[in-house]
C-alpha cells in the first residue's frame, strides 16, 4: 500500500488547490445535470400523457433525441477549436435554455415540445465537451484523470439527485418545474459569461496538438472503436432494465438500482482514477468488458439481489472503460482536447443507438418468448466475444508515436 501511495498523488493532492472558476465549473456539472435530469427522464411520460403523443412516436422522438445529443459531440468539440471553449459553453447554455423554455410553451402549443426537447439535446452536445476541456485545460497528464473524474461524479450526482427532487411535480405542476430550470440555466449562462478565457482562442494548443481539418482528422481509432463498443453494451442495461426490473420488482425498487449505480460513480471513479490512469490498456479493457459480461449476466437471475449486484458490476466496468478510453484517446490524439472529447462522444451516440437499435429487436423477442433473461446472457456472450475483434486494430495504433513523459501500457504492448 505505501508503495501504491508513493507512485502517485491522492486525490487531494491531485485536485487541490483548486482555483474560483474550476470551483464554479465543478459546481455546474452538477447543476447542469441536476437541472436536465428534473426534465428528461420524464419525457417519455409526459410527452404521452400530458401531450397525447403516441408510444411510437414518443420511441422515435427520444431516440432522435439520444442521437443528437451524444453524436452531436463532435460538432461541439469541432466548434470549440474554432470559437474557443468559453464561448462555446455559453452558445450550448443558451441554446439549452431556450429549449426548456420551449417546454414551457410546449403547455399551450404541444408540437412545439419536439422541436424544444431537440434543442436541449443539441446545448447538451455542444456543452460537454468544451466543459471538459475547460476543466483539464493546463493541468498535467497525473491530474487528469482526478479532474475529469470528479467532472463525472459531479455529473452523476445531479442526474440521481434530479429526478428526485421533480418526480412529484412533471406531472401535477409541469410548468413551475419547466419555469424553474430554465431560470436555473440563465443562472448558469450568466456565471458562465464571467470564466475566464483560456488564452489563445480560449482553447488549449500547444505543438504537439496540432489542428487538421475535419470533424474526425487525427481521431484516435482504438480508443474511438473501444468507446462504441463500450456504450452499445453498456446501454442494453440503461435502456432496458427499467422495463425488465419494473416487471420483477417495482418502479422504486429501479430507482433504488439506479442510486447505487450512480453513488459508485461518485464515490469510486474519483478514488480509483490514478489506478486507472496508470493502468495499461490492455489490462483496463479486459477489466472493463469483463466487469459488464459479469453483471449483465447476473441481471439474468432477476431476483432483487441480482438486479443490485448486477448494476454494481456493470458500473464498475464502465467507471474503467469510459475514463481510460478518454484519457487513452487524448493521449494518440493530435487534435485539441475539445474535439478529441468530441469524438469520443460521436463514438458514445453511435454505440448507444446501435444498442438500442439492435438491443430492442432482441429484447422484444425474449419478451414474446417469454424468456427476456436470455436477452441479458447474450448481452454478457458479446462483451466476451466482441472485444477481441479491437485487436485487428492493434498495427495500425501501434505505429503512432507515445506522448513525451507518457508510460502507459497501449493495446499493442
Amino acid at each position: 500500500m505505501g508503495e501504491r501511495a508513493a507512485r502517485g498523488p491522492g486525490l487531494r493532492t491531485s485536485l487541490f488547490p483548486l482555483t474560483g472558476p474550476l470551483r464554479f465549473l465543478l459546481l455546474s456539472s452538477f447543476l447542469i445535470p441536476l437541472g436536465s435530469f428534473m426534465v428528461l427522464p420524464f419525457m417519455s411520460v409526459f410527452l404521452h400523457e400530458r401531450l397525447g403523443m403516441g408510444l411510437g412516436m414518443v420511441g422515435v422522438v427520444l431516440a432522435v433525441a439520444s442521437l443528437v445529443q451524444f453524436s452531436g459531440g463532435v460538432v461541439g468539440g469541432a466548434l470549440a477549436d474554432r470559437i474557443g471553449l468559453r464561448r462555446t459553453m455559453l452558445w450550448a447554455l443558451a441554446v439549452r435554455t431556450a429549449g426548456f423554455a420551449g417546454l414551457l410553451a410546449a403547455l399551450r402549443w404541444p408540437p412545439l415540445a419536439v422541436w424544444a426537447l431537440v434543442l436541449t439535446c443539441c446545448g447538451a452536445a455542444l456543452y460537454l465537451p468544451a466543459n471538459k476541456a475547460y476543466l483539464v485545460h493546463g493541468v498535467d497528464d497525473e491530474r487528469r484523470p482526478a479532474f475529469l473524474s470528479a467532472g463525472n461524479a459531479a455529473l452523476n450526482a445531479g442526474m440521481a439527485v434530479g429526478p428526485l427532487i421533480a418526480g412529484p411535480f412533471v406531472l401535477s405542476s409541469p410548468g413551475w418545474l419547466f419555469a424553474a430550470v430554465t431560470a436555473l440555466f440563465l443562472a448558469l449562462t450568466a456565471g458562465h459569461a464571467r470564466l475566464p478565457g483560456t488564452g489563445d482562442g480560449e482553447h488549449p494548443a500547444t505543438p504537439e496538438r496540432t489542428a487538421p481539418s475535419g470533424l474526425l482528422a487525427g481521431v484516435a481509432l482504438l480508443p474511438f472503436a473501444a468507446n462504441a463498443l463500450a456504450f452499445y453494451l453498456y446501454f442494453h442495461f440503461q435502456h432496458f432494465l427499467a422495463v425488465y426490473a419494473v416487471e420483477r420488482a417495482s418502479g422504486a425498487f429501479y430507482s433504488v438500482v439506479l442510486l447505487l449505480c450512480f453513488t459508485l460513480v461518485i464515490v469510486v471513479q474519483p478514488l480509483a482514477s490514478g489506478l486507472i490512469r496508470r493502468m495499461p490498456y490492455a489490462l483496463a479493457l479486459a477489466a472493463g468488458f469483463t466487469g459488464l459480461a459479469a453483471g449483465l449476466a447476473v441481471l439474468a437471475a432477476g431476483s432483487r439481489a441480482a438486479l443490485l449486484a448486477g448494476g454494481a458490476l456493470i458500473t464498475l466496468g464502465d467507471i474503467v472503460l469510459f475514463l481510460k478510453n478518454d484519457l487513452e484517446a487524448l493521449r494518440r490524439s493530435p487534435r485539441s482536447d475539445a474535439v478529441v472529447f468530441g469524438q469520443q462522444r460521436l463514438a458514445a451516440g453511435l454505440g448507444a443507438c446501435a444498442s438500442g437499435v439492435l438491443g430492442g429487436q432482441v429484447y422484444g423477442l425474449g419478451e414474446r418468448a417469454g424468456h427476456t433473461g436470455w436477452f441479458w446472457l447474450l448481452a454478457a456472450a458479446q462483451c466476451l466475444l466482441l472485444p477481441p475483434l479491437l485487436l485487428t486494430l492493434r498495427h495500425r495504433t501501434a505505429r503512432r508515436p507515445a506522448s513525451d513523459g507518457d508510460h502507459e501500457g497501449a493495446l499493442a504492448r
